[in-house]
């Protein structure tokens, strides 16, 4: 098993090889807290469990293999895995952030970090030339969501990543909206990349977790360090779970990303809402960079799951989702079932309000994330629901 082997084949294999011990072919779940040692100081490759885990390795290996990367890390949330990430910065530092990123990241940023000497700036990294304008001396990193939530808006990978090698910047780049089968940042240039693997990696709204994945090994060291001495590990079970979801990626993630791409068609020649907003649709003004950027292991589009929609009215809004059968109300995504929620007042309410309404997050959009069921089924719910 290698790098050469295709997504799904290494999706099923790397990690999950059968145990040598038992030749079981579901590798057991080590739920151990710590490990014998030999002697003083002699080991078997582990020794505590917040420092490392059978399981957990298996897992990180994975995900390493499944992102094109050499080391991964496996966190307890992805908000512990982006926090992991700034703690590489140190006071004084200067980070420039997408303006439109998920809530819990500005909140992290600003709320927190900031009150350590960490100066965060946040850009519309949809123009490269803000993004130029904005680097000074100090400038370590640049933190970008591809596509952004719930917005949808495109940060140009590989064309961020050339100004931040010419600049010695590190690029880092979240990649939950697409995951690791949809987007791939570092074969773009990009130089770690995180994902909530709550999400698309996990699959099934039932566990909480995090994910960086890097080819640099100094940075891999840094973020292992962290990762060890802050200790928010996912648990042995968890990342026995994840195991058995990445094996399923490819199929869940193809079929979400259809039935979305299917979902946005219709509605935008209905005329039943103020409008739609998806990559995958030429009226989308990225579309252009969705299609070279956003691509699956065979390099063919995929534009994935999440949608936004413009209802027109807060009554209209609420009326939506009373109505709704199928979609829950619910934060998070990625999951098999379909979700649906109001950004505004649920995934950013610690945005300031009128942060959220000068980049267009206003309290009429929704944001779908599109589940396996049956497309039909899905797209009569909305229509239903819309009172059409």
């Amino acid at each position: 098993m290698g790098a050469k082997d295709r997504f799904q084949t290494r999706a099923i294999h790397i990690g999950n090889e059968p145990d040598k011990e038992t030749g079981a072919v579901a590798p057991p779940i080590h739920l151990t807290s710590t490990f014998q040692q030999e002697a003083v100081g002699e080991d078997k490759g582990f020794d505590y469990a917040r420092g490392g885990n059978p399981t957990r390795k298996r897992l990180e290996d994975n995900l390493a293999a499944l992102e094109s990367g050499d080391h991964g890390l496996a966190f307890a949330s992805g908000m512990a895995a982006t926090t992991t990430l700034f703690q590489t910065l140190s006071a004084g530092d200067h980070a420039i952030i997408g303006h439109n990123v998920y809530g819990g990241t500005y909140r992290m940023s600003v709320k927190v970090l900031s009150n350590h000497g960490i100066d965060f700036e946040f850009v519309d990294t949809r123009s490269i030339e803000l993004v130029r304008s904005a680097i000074r001396p100090n400038t370590k990193m640049i933190f970008v969501e591809t596509p952004t939530n719930p917005l949808l808006e495109l940060c140009d990978i590989e064309r961020t990543s050339e100004i931040c090698k010419d600049h010695d910047i590190l690029l880092a780049v979240d990649n939950t909206f697409m995951s690791p089968y949809g987007q791939n940042p570092l074969s773009l240039g990009a130089d770690v990349v995180m994902h909530s693997a709550t999400k698309f990696i996990g699959g099934h709204s039932d566990l909480l977790a995090g994910a960086l994945v890097t080819s640099d090994p100094a940075l891999a060291e840094k973020l292992y360090f962290i990762q060890k001495s802050g200790g928010a590990v996912p648990s042995p079970f968890d990342c026995w779970l994840m195991l058995r979801s990445t094996k399923t990626m490819e199929l869940r993630v193809q079929r979400q990303s259809d039935n979305a791409m299917e979902i946005a068609k219709r509605l935008e020649r209905s005329d039943i809402v103020e409008s739609v907003i998806y990559p995958g649709l030429k009226s989308h003004d990225q579309h252009d960079l969705a299609l070279r950027q956003q691509t699956d292991p065979d390099g063919r589009p995929i534009f994935g799951s999440m949608l936004s929609l413009r209802c027109g009215t807060i009554e209209r809004r609420d009326e939506f989702l009373s109505r709704l059968r199928l979609f829950t109300l619910a934060e998070s995504l990625g999951g098999v079932e379909s979700l649906i929620c109001v950004p505004y007042e649920m995934t950013h309410v610690a945005v300031p309000d009128e942060t959220k309404e000068s980049m267009g997050l206003t309290k009429d959009l929704v944001r779908l994330s599109i589940g396996i069921e049956h497309v039909e089924d899905l797209y009569e719910d909305i229509v239903s629901a819309l009172g059409e």
